[in-house]
């Protein structure tokens, strides 16, 4: 028969939920999310699932949720042509999937942690709103380097920085809502939060974390 103590242990692991994290990108936003995943001992799953439209990432989400307790779905507005596609069909299975949108793209997260801004970001030539984004935050003299492909450890590189990060985007959110536009914010800073919530009462409960979650 069991102990007591293992017993217990078997009803806590039932507890912790299951989470999935489908990121647009292939680099810079998975490896940022990944390393703020184990950062703050979160037990989740980090993936890039072959898709870069926003329709494509919600249906790979739908077809995966049975599996997972939770599963968010990290999109740019940007220029994407089935983004409200792709809102309309996840607002059918907030049951489990939630959707973590940047307008107009992630690295307005980045930026954020150094510069508050409202200025909206519109597509101009062949340029889309990420593109002009991404210029902007290339400006910063502690981005200056950065690339979507090339980026690694930002999320270590960038710790000190995370209080701003979270004050700054909390502010763009609510001035969001003010002006009905949110263009620019984001809710990366939410998923952030759930990781730490989740990795503290993953520590609370004295749970060994494994290394093959799929960072």
């Amino acid at each position: 028969m069991a102990s007591p103590q293992l017993n217990r242990k078997r009803g806590v692991l039932k507890e912790m939920p299951t989470v999935l994290v489908i990121c647009e990108d292939t680099k810079s936003c998975r490896t940022y999310l990944g390393d703020a995943a184990r950062h703050f001992r979160a037990f989740v799953s980090v993936e890039h699932c072959g898709r870069t439209d926003p329709i494509g990432i919600v249906k790979e989400a739908v077809g995966r949720k049975s599996r997972f307790d939770k599963v968010f779905c990290a999109i740019d507005r940007d220029s994407h042509e089935t983004f409200d596609e792709a809102v309309a069909l996840a607002s059918m299975h907030t049951d489990k999937i939630t959707l973590i949108t940047s307008y107009p793209c992630y690295e307005i997260w980045l930026y954020f942690h150094f510069k508050k801004t409202r200025s909206p970001y519109v597509a101009a030539g062949a340029k889309s709103p990420g593109d002009l984004m991404v210029k902007d935050l290339q400006k910063l003299p502690e981005m200056n380097a950065y690339t979507k492909s090339g980026s690694v450890n930002l999320f270590e590189e960038l710790l000190i920085k995370l209080p701003d990060g979270m004050t700054n985007a909390d502010w763009a959110l609510a001035e969001a809502a003010k002006d009905n536009e949110r263009n620019p914010s984001t809710d990366l800073h939410f998923l952030l939060r759930y990781f730490e919530t989740l990795g503290k009462l993953i520590q609370g409960v004295g749970i060994h974390q494994g290394d093959g979650c799929g960072h």
